[in-house]
């Protein structure tokens, strides 16, 4: 009998494993469906990467150079764990580390620029579950719906990718089709998250991040909504339906300006993976192409404003107001760390004018540095400011890496197109709140006078950088002195 029974299960073991091995190989199974699997690991290097802090900076004094240089290290082997634990849980995981790594100023150089590769390290789903998640949401199979549907993606991301494909009536479309069991997944590994982000907290009182989880958490739903990403992309080409584009880094700051101060309706997630620039194949000029309309932030009034007023304070640095704006804004006492945030500048060139000079290698070590050494103010900092500021900033990170890569980071055009939008924006509120005829014609005075002050600026700026006689530019200035 016992010798049945021990016949019976290893048949059974062998079915078992076979069947294993056999639907692994087809991609029918996959471990990281498997909660405890997903779980195990994210638990796991959670507590490699927080023993590690523990015991490797224990030793030694606080702020000395080995304390710098060791604690990069540490960033260093952390920044990888903790990729190698998106890319393997996928999905909700990648986007936050794809979050993470766009906070350039916000978090250690060592952490941005590791999580950076998650924007080109996004899992491709089968054509088999292509298919299947069709099928599933549609009701049809692909040939029903499309004359030709190519098997190769043309982009994949974190949470979906996109197909080229030939409707039946002849035009050309992308298709874009979200990972299987991505949705499925997506509350639960926002849980995990919490719970490890909770935990981390008791070891590392000054470790404040739950505001990446809550924006997970509210976000990450309206990512996977299409129907919404769908309506968004709608709205938004309405919305900048006047700009016809050419060159990329100033147009793309000009635009998002535009969608920030005047409407109010931001794309947030700008990375360069989602901004293409083409050649319109009529005219000729270059265009900027804006994909991924899942994630938009819709700004209240009272914030719009008070952002507008804040950086038109920065702009013609009125201190004063600087530190008003930005506590209205959430930011305290921090207000200093707030601007040098907002702006990606030293305090130093934040008191001098950011539109005055740009940044150098000296001020982006230094900025860098800071980011380290004032981690737990700028998570405190990220706990206090209202909701919609969490995903500007992530927005003007991902904006200044294009501008970085380009060359053109910082420069005063940038700053002068947001302030034309800052002025443009306010005198639009103040318009529509007065019934005066006579008032709405003084504002719409103030208005143009403000906007030729920013231009003749502008052209004051330029004529420093040609090196043009210093009689002529002092000339200029004596006639036209700028605003302050």
């Amino acid at each position: 009998m016992a010798r049945k029974a021990l016949k019976l299960a290893s048949w059974t073991s062998m079915a078992l494993a076979a069947s294993g091995i056999y639907l692994y190989s087809n991609k029918y199974l996959d471990p990281n469906d498997f909660g405890a699997v997903r779980v195990g690991r994210a638990v796991a290097t959670t507590a490699v990467i927080s023993y590690d802090y523990l015991t490797s900076l224990k030793s030694v004094p606080y702020g000395s150079e080995e304390y710098l240089q060791l604690r990069s290290k540490v960033h260093l082997r952390s920044a990888r764990r903790l990729c190698e634990l998106c890319c393997a849980n996928r999905g909700t995981f990648i986007k936050v580390g794809q979050h993470l790594g766009a906070l350039d100023y916000l978090l250690p150089e060592e952490y941005t620029s590791t999580l950076k590769v998650l924007h080109s390290q996004a899992p491709q789903s089968s054509m088999q579950e292509i298919r299947q998640v069709i099928r599933e949401d549609l009701g049809k199979e692909i040939h029903d719906l499309f004359q030709s549907f190519d098997d190769t993606p043309l982009g994949t991301a974190s949470l979906a990718q996109v197909h080229k494909a030939v409707l039946h009536d002849g035009r050309t479309v992308a298709v874009k089709v979200q990972h299987p069991k991505v949705r499925a997944q997506s509350s639960k590994d926002i849980l995990l998250m919490e719970v490890l982000v909770l935990a981390v907290k008791q070891l590392f009182p000054e470790f404040e991040f739950m505001w990446l989880v809550d924006e997970a958490k509210k976000n990450l739903p309206l990512e996977l909504d299409f129907l919404n990403e769908g309506r968004n992309a709608e709205k938004v080409s309405q919305m900048l339906k006047h700009f016809d584009f050419l060159k990329i880094s100033r147009h793309l700051g000009k635009m998002y300006s535009e969608m920030i101060f005047v409407n109010g309706f931001v794309h947030c997630d700008p990375h360069p993976g989602n901004v293409l620039v083409r050649k319109h194949p009529s005219t000729g000029k270059a265009e900027i192409v804006l994909l991924d309309h899942g994630l938009y932030q819709v700004l209240t009034e009272e914030f719009r404003l008070n952002y507008c007023h804040l950086w038109q304070s920065l702009i013609w640095t009125d201190m004063k107001r600087v530190k008003e704006y930005s506590q209205r804004l959430g930011a305290g006492d921090l207000y200093p760390l707030f601007a040098c945030m907002l702006t990606a500048r030293s305090w130093d060139s934040v008191n001098r004018g950011i539109s005055q000079a740009p940044v150098t290698a000296t001020e982006d070590l230094e900025i860098r540095n800071n980011a380290a050494n004032y981690l737990p103010q700028i998570s405190h900092l990220l706990n206090h400011v209202p909701r919609q500021m969490l995903l500007i900033l992530k927005t003007n990170d991902l904006l200044r890496g294009i501008e970085a890569a380009l060359g053109t980071r910082a420069s005063a055009s940038s700053f002068l197109n947001m302030s034309r939008c800052c002025i443009r924006a306010l005198a639009e509120h103040k318009k529509k709140n007065t019934c005066s005829f006579f008032r709405r014609t003084q504002i719409s005075f103030s208005e143009a006078f403000n906007l030729w002050q920013i231009n003749l600026h502008e052209l004051i700026l330029r004529v420093k950088g040609l090196k043009l006689a210093n009689r002529v530019l002092a000339l200029i200035c004596w006639l036209f002195p700028a605003p302050l």
